[in-house]
């Protein structure tokens, strides 16, 4: 019998969603490729924590791949708009990036389709998040449907399953799980604006979010802080 570990393809952001889902993953019992995005984010700070994690995990590949989101703009991870730092709203933010997900999910899918994979796994989460639609359930599901449809992998009977192992937690499950794993928080990074010494800003929402997260958990956040929320 094949003791070969089935491959999974992680999205790894570097952020505390994505670091948790890939060691979600490699609890499962799958050999992890991993791709990130330098997509022009100003928060650029992440794909480092990316390729650390990657390591920590043994990740058998990972790949980082320019797509230059700067040339769209519109989103104030992309573009020169100021991050909000007055507290989590309940519209779309202006951190929004048009069609990330989706963009994401594809070329995700390209790896996983090249590197003979069905799983993918994705830190998408529904509960504790500043409103993006494409964080929903129901646009997992349309995508798992489209990538079916569209792949030679999937039109030969071989579909691709979307994981996204978070979609139902609050942002202190996520924490807890971070915890179980024997995860340092510090080893992810989660800021969208960055402060002049490097540290994370403490005020943007994604900072807030996390940070609530912690504190509900009764977890401990390592990560610097260059202010209190």
């Amino acid at each position: 019998m094949s003791t070969t570990m089935p491959i999974a393809v992680v999205l790894l952001s570097g952020g505390l969603d994505s670091m948790v889902t890939a060691g979600l993953a490699s609890e499962q019992g799958f050999a992890l490729h991993a791709l990130s995005i330098d997509y022009g984010q100003r928060h650029a700070r992440e794909l480092e924590s990316a390729k650390a994690i990657a390591d920590l995990l043994g990740v058998v590949r990972h790949v980082t791949l320019p797509l230059d989101l700067r040339q769209f703009g519109g989103s104030a991870l992309t573009d020169d708009i100021a991050v909000p730092k007055t507290g989590v709203g309940d519209d779309i933010p202006v951190t929004y990036v048009p069609a990330r997900n989706l963009l994401f999910l594809a070329l995700t899918t390209a790896f996983a389709e090249s590197s003979g994979s069905s799983d993918i796994f994705i830190g998408v989460n529904a509960l504790d998040y500043s409103g993006y639609p494409d964080c929903r359930p129901e646009f997992i599901a349309s995508f798992a449907e489209t990538a079916r449809l569209g792949t030679k992998q999937g039109v030969e009977g071989r579909p691709f399953t979307i994981h996204a192992p978070l979609q139902h937690m609050s942002k202190a499950d996520i924490a807890r799980e971070c915890a179980r794993l024997g995860f340092d928080p510090a080893w992810s990074w989660s800021c969208y604006d960055p402060a002049p010494g490097g540290e994370a800003c403490g005020l943007c929402d994604s900072c807030r979010l996390r940070r609530q997260g912690f504190a509900d958990a009764g977890v401990v956040d390592t990560t610097p802080y260059a202010a209190d929320a």
